[in-house]
């Protein structure tokens, strides 16, 4: 029911969009997240988003250069990615969690994509 997409290769200092389509479902009422797993490390929340969008959450590796945004009338959220380093890269997953609030734990999260992979080249 969620669709990751954009991920690719990348140079460092580059940019890419990841795209979050849901389908099956409205997610207006759910927080919206974006995830990542690189080699041999936990799954971590990068960004979130709550239900209403007036609330957003980046984990410190990122601030200042990804910038997470939803459009409720296209069911999607996007994860703009500017900057990019080469410990950026990792397999990118959007979830999304039902009530609205925004929570670091993966274990709030319902509903989750398949996961996009990002490669940054140094």
């Amino acid at each position: 029911q969620l669709q990751a997409s954009g991920g690719g290769l990348v140079q460092a200092g580059g940019s890419l969009r990841l795209s979050c389509a849901a389908s099956g479902r409205t997610f207006s009422g759910y927080a919206m997240g974006w995830f990542r797993q690189a080699p041999g490390k936990e799954r971590e929340l990068v960004a979130a988003i709550s239900r209403s969008g007036g609330s957003t959450y980046y984990v410190d590796s990122v601030k200042g250069r990804f910038t997470i945004s939803r459009d409720d009338a296209k069911n999607t959220v996007s994860l703009q990615m500017n900057s990019l380093k080469p410990e950026d890269t990792a397999l990118y997953y959007c979830a999304a969690r039902f009530g609205g609030s925004i929570t670091l734990s993966t274990q709030g999260y319902t509903y989750w994509g398949q996961g996009t992979l990002v490669t940054v080249s140094s």
